[in-house]
């Protein structure tokens, strides 16, 4: 299962394994979007990197932290267009994609909705002793997988219903089209 960190300047993505109770870490990493474009090339650049990661692991279970209001509402609102490409990617690809808030993600992780970013690094290093994590945003990812780890996973029967739809190619009408997949 993989967990998105969403950012316009960088994406944390992590991804994580479940056999019985035992988290084991797969990959993480951070794709990163070019300051120098615009936002709609910023905004290709995470599509692409994260379909990659999506195209490379094949995570059968997405999920994405929510947004929360900046007191910039600029910040907040390209916060939330990098949200939805993390929202996309996976759902595109015909996985199942939950979101959860960020004190939901470190209530579930630490113990407490209002644990500090060293509290869930630290967290992390107990749950995921193996791991070599990428930098900070994909240290975050992997917190939200665990999150969706440990609130089970799982799909709803709209989202199978959707896949349906898209594996014959069309969603309401529309053709789908996926860059470099399938």
């Amino acid at each position: 299962m993989i967990g998105f960190d969403p950012g316009l300047r960088k994406t944390g993505w992590g991804i994580i394994d479940v056999e019985g109770s035992r988290l084991i870490h797969v990959a993480n990493g951070i794709v990163h979007s070019d300051d120098s474009y615009s936002l709609a090339e910023r905004l290709v650049q995470l599509f692409d990197g994260l379909q990659q990661v999506v195209i490379d692991w094949e995570p059968q279970a997405a999920a994405v932290e929510e947004t929360f209001v900046n007191k910039n509402p600029m910040s907040t609102l390209k916060l939330g267009q990098a949200r939805g490409i993390a929202l996309l990617v996976p759902s595109l690809a015909g996985i199942a994609v939950a979101e959860y808030s960020p004190n939901h993600i470190k209530k579930t992780v630490v113990g407490s909705g209002h644990a500090g970013k060293a509290q869930v690094a630290a967290m992390l290093k107990i749950l995921l002793p193996q791991a070599v994590i990428n930098g900070e945003d994909a240290g975050d990812a992997l917190a939200v997988a665990i999150c969706h780890a440990h609130s089970g996973g799982t799909h709803s029967s709209l989202h199978k219903t959707m896949t349906q739809d898209r594996t014959a190619g069309h969603r309401g009408g529309a053709q789908v089209l996926f860059r470099g997949h399938r």
